[in-house]
């Protein structure tokens, strides 16, 4: 948001506050009779579509790492991946539309896939019939489970290693002479070459 786009957002906002399903929804709805508790209900337990929406943005496609390093660039990277993701959604709702069903009963994740093997093998450059293609995305559905609710956690934990600072070369020669790091010490390569650098220096200084 700009400053003047922040500068016209009104000084005071009137909100609706209501009980649906056991929780305090709090809407800019405010017309009962327009917008029925029912209907905000709803709404409310569709916003499972938009976490999975984020999630194939940031992690199917890849957006959780962006790599230019320039304000422009990355706006730049920004849009492509946003042009992709409407790619992919634009061939789900052709394929979609040719099985008969709806397009969020088709897997984001099996879209992208399919379209990746299809663009390796030069289809897309003979520009051959995408009937086949349309079909093959069609096949794979996801399950319908309203309501559903996960924790913002993962099972698998991350392996308990660190960085590598130094070059592996380096580091090869120092599990040679001292054994591998010990990961309850916290002990790194760094560390250790250090103290090998310490030890060699004060060899020196007692030979001479």
């Amino acid at each position: 948001m700009t400053r003047s786009e922040y500068d016209q957002a009104p000084k005071q906002l009137t909100v609706r506050e209501l009980s649906a399903g056991g929780k305090i929804l709090v809407t800019t709805l405010t017309d009962p009779k327009a917008w029925a508790k029912t209907l905000i209900r709803r709404g409310y337990a569709r916003r499972w579509e938009a976490e999975i929406n984020l999630r194939h943005i940031k992690t199917t496609l890849g957006m959780h790492n962006l790599r230019c390093r320039t304000p422009a660039m990355l706006e730049k990277e920004f849009w492509v991946y946003l042009l992709a993701y409407n790619l992919i959604r634009w061939l789900m709702a052709d394929s979609a539309s040719h099985a008969e069903v709806l397009p969020r009963q088709l897997s984001f994740k099996h879209a992208v896939t399919l379209w990746q093997g299809w663009h390796a093998a030069g289809a897309a450059q003979r520009k051959p019939d995408v009937e086949p293609l349309l079909k093959l995305v069609a096949q794979r559905r996801v399950g319908n489970r309203p309501g559903r609710v996960e924790p913002r956690q993962v099972k698998r934990r991350p392996k308990p290693y660190g960085l590598l600072s130094i070059p592996r070369e380096q580091a090869r020669a120092i599990i040679r002479r001292h054994g591998h790091l010990n990961r309850k010490t916290g002990e790194s390569f760094t560390s250790m070459a250090e103290k090998a650098s310490n030890a060699s220096q004060n060899s020196k200084l007692q030979v001479k």
